[in-house]
């Protein structure tokens, strides 16, 4: 499906960073591997200067500012591998938590969770015992759970700060609202830091490995409220600029499975089976921003319709985003599935509300 960015950089640049965009450009492009390469060695020491406190900004605006999703994507993983391979022995690394929650009663609607974990040893142990970190015991968690944003590019020098020597201020608890009966996904990040040789491979995990389940059992129970069901789902931990990327692939598919699930039960239940839109749409909030959506709906009931919406960052390649779209709608065996061809405006200009398909209209193909 087409890809309606546009990636403007501004006219006020600094000149690092187009010098590092034509770095990019020239890599991407290079007839040899060894001028690729003399690019991608000078790229890495320009960014490695660039994780340091206090140049965070500097940094955003670099990636905010790339002319193209191929040169924003050769920047970042870039900028992952320079992290991945410091020579430190003090390792920053963060662990991606998707935490679902919703209230069993009404009395429990509005219930905040903790940011805080109540007893992290526990967590730990459970990570040492079963050989996460590549078997590593020298490592310790921050007790509180991070927002997406704690780990954004703006923070990232403050957070690898104690690869360098310094001293590193852990990032506040960021607490959970519970709205109501329907479950809401939240995204938080537990920090920790090991310590380990230089050039040990500490992240080789691709899955939570047999530390995964007592983990999210554990930490489950720690969340958990009166009236209130949650459920902790860890990741594997990553260098933190990775950890950051695969956590916000983690939220959104579960938001997409959670969001699936509930709908197509509630379709089924009231008229039968449903029918499935993916559209592409630009976003009326800027060039680079748009968004993949899933429209469920039935021909029976031609009122109602349920949204899903898929934010694109510069990372995500749509083609990528709609087919996870589809393979999760395969496994809940919706068997009509179309596409809608092209490019589509944010809203409905006769209601103002985010635009959704249905089945019946125009242009939806299987």
């Amino acid at each position: 499906m087409e890809d309606p960015r546009q990636f403007v950089t501004p006219r006020d640049a600094e000149g690092a960073a187009v010098a590092l965009y034509r770095l990019a450009e020239d890599s991407l492009g290079a007839a040899t591997s060894q001028h690729a390469d003399a690019c991608d060695r000078e790229i890495a020491a320009r960014l490695a200067a660039m994780l340091a406190p206090g140049q965070g900004a500097r940094l955003d605006a670099l990636l905010a500012g790339a002319p193209s999703a191929s040169t924003y994507r050769h920047l970042w993983r870039a900028l992952a591998r320079v992290e991945r391979s410091s020579a430190s022995l003090r390792r920053p690394f963060a662990l991606p938590v998707v935490v679902v929650a919703a209230a069993e009663s009404g009395a429990a609607a509005g219930t905040t969770l903790p940011g805080v974990i109540g007893d992290i040893d526990v967590l730990a142990s459970s990570m040492r015992e079963h050989a996460a970190l590549a078997g590593n015991t020298s490592f310790a968690l921050a007790n509180t759970l991070a927002s997406a944003d704690a780990l954004s590019l703006p923070n990232l020098g403050d957070l690898l700060a104690p690869h360098r020597g310094n001293d590193a201020v852990p990032p506040p608890p960021a607490a959970m609202r519970v709205h109501g009966a329907v479950e809401s996904v939240h995204l938080r990040f537990i920090i920790g830091t090991a310590v380990a040789a230089p050039g040990a491979d500490l992240f080789r995990e691709t899955a939570p490995g047999a530390w995964g389940m007592p983990f999210a059992q554990a930490l489950s129970r720690m969340l958990g409220a009166s009236g209130v069901a949650v459920l902790a789902l860890p990741r594997v931990p990553l260098p933190i600029v990775e950890a950051a990327r695969q956590g916000a692939l983690a939220q959104r598919e579960v938001g997409a499975q959670v969001f699936a699930s509930n709908a197509i039960r509630a379709i089924r239940a009231r008229v039968g089976e449903p029918s499935a839109v993916i559209s592409v749409h630009r976003s009326d909030s800027g060039p680079q921003d748009a968004e993949v959506r899933l429209s469920l709906s039935s021909p029976l009931d031609p009122r109602s319709a349920e949204g899903f919406r898929c934010a694109l960052s510069p990372l995500d390649r749509v083609d990528d985003v709609v087919a996870m779209l589809e393979t999760l709608l395969a496994d809940c065996r919706v068997t009509d599935v179309r596409r809608m061809a092209g490019v589509h405006a944010d809203r409905d200009p006769a209601t103002g509300q985010p635009l959704l398909f249905k089945a019946d209209t125009p242009g939806a193909i299987h």
